[in-house]
């Protein structure tokens, strides 16, 4: 398995968020489509992999088990998660300030239905759908995906090229 990413690191987050990259049996990956606004449909869109933030008493691949069911009904073990990959920086926000980590866990399934009834009253404002994207689709679509960089990590796992390690991908706020 990779690095855990379990362990605390030295430096104090504000923020530490978990979230899965789920791919099916035909290498499709399942994303979220968030409002950037909730109120504000037209100020755009961007999708989103599962996952969401670390709840006290929780550790972040526990997180990650929970956010995705959560947010698509899916279910797994944490055993299931491959930890692969992680990005860290400072964000800045009326609702945040601080520095911010993101662990990104790969879990492949086979495309069962997703249902979303389980998202928290915040999801509910703030997601506006979910996709199967093939990773062709997802690189020529114009609609934004965060981090700008995960059609590269994706593209990468799909070629069944799981890094033996954690891939520290770039910080975009």
């Amino acid at each position: 398995m990779g690095g855990s990413g379990e362990s605390a690191p030295e430096r104090t987050y504000v923020r530490r968020t978990a979230r899965v990259v789920v791919l099916d049996a035909d290498d499709r990956v399942l994303l979220l489509r968030v409002l950037r606004q909730p109120h504000h449909p037209a100020a755009g869109v961007v999708w989103y992999t599962p996952g969401g933030g670390v709840e006290a008493g929780e550790n972040v691949r526990q997180a990650a088990v929970r956010e995705l069911r959560e947010e698509t009904g899916l279910s797994c073990d944490a055993e299931d998660l491959r930890h692969v990959a992680t990005t860290s920086g400072h964000a800045e926000a009326h609702w945040i300030s601080g520095l911010v980590r993101d662990d990104y866990y790969l879990l492949r399934v086979h495309r069962p239905p997703v249902d979303t009834s389980g998202q928290t009253a915040a999801e509910k404002d703030s997601h506006d759908g979910f996709r199967w994207w093939h990773l062709e689709d997802l690189v020529r679509s114009a609609d934004p995906v965060h981090p700008p960089s995960l059609p590269d990590l994706i593209g990468r796992l799909v070629a069944r090229q799981v890094p033996d390690h954690v891939v520290q991908l770039p910080w975009v706020w």
